[in-house]
């Protein structure tokens, strides 16, 4: 069901949870590297946030928020992402994913923080896109003529 819930408990439960929602999901992506979570488990998060957007707004205004090709480009900016720091290793003469290999000024084990970093966001970008576009090409599928 996408739109407008028939029930007003639904709908205000639903915009004050909502928040919480997107910011817990961000911060299971950033914190994944210390603990538990990480990019699929805060991509999971964020892409149910914005199933419950839809089920709660009217179905243009949820359109608007999140458009419709949102999932589609969030999956190919984190594919494109991954696929850019597990590469630019190789480029510099060492092996795939060697996220101390990176270029920068950076030391060591800094440049592996930050690489781990910008793969669980790009992991978290492509389950965020993936779960997006299922539930986008499911629930509109008797839309189409």
């Amino acid at each position: 069901m996408i739109g407008r819930h028939p029930s007003e408990n639904v709908r205000v439960v639903g915009a004050l949870v909502l928040p919480f929602v997107f910011v817990f999901g961000t911060y299971v992506i950033a914190h994944g590297h210390y603990g538990p979570g990480g990019g699929f488990a805060g991509g999971v998060v964020l892409a149910v946030g914005v199933v419950l957007a839809r089920v709660i707004l009217d179905r243009d205004v949820g359109d608007r928020r999140f458009p419709p090709g949102l999932g589609i480009a969030a999956m190919g900016t984190g594919m494109l992402l991954f696929l850019a720091v597990a590469v630019l290793p190789v480029v510099t003469g060492a092996e795939l994913l060697d996220y101390a290999a990176l270029p920068g000024d950076a030391s060591a084990s800094r440049l592996r923080y930050l690489g781990i970093l910008v793969v669980e966001v790009a992991v978290g970008a492509v389950v965020f896109g993936g779960i997006l576009t299922l539930f986008d090409q499911l629930s509109r599928a008797g839309d189409r003529p």
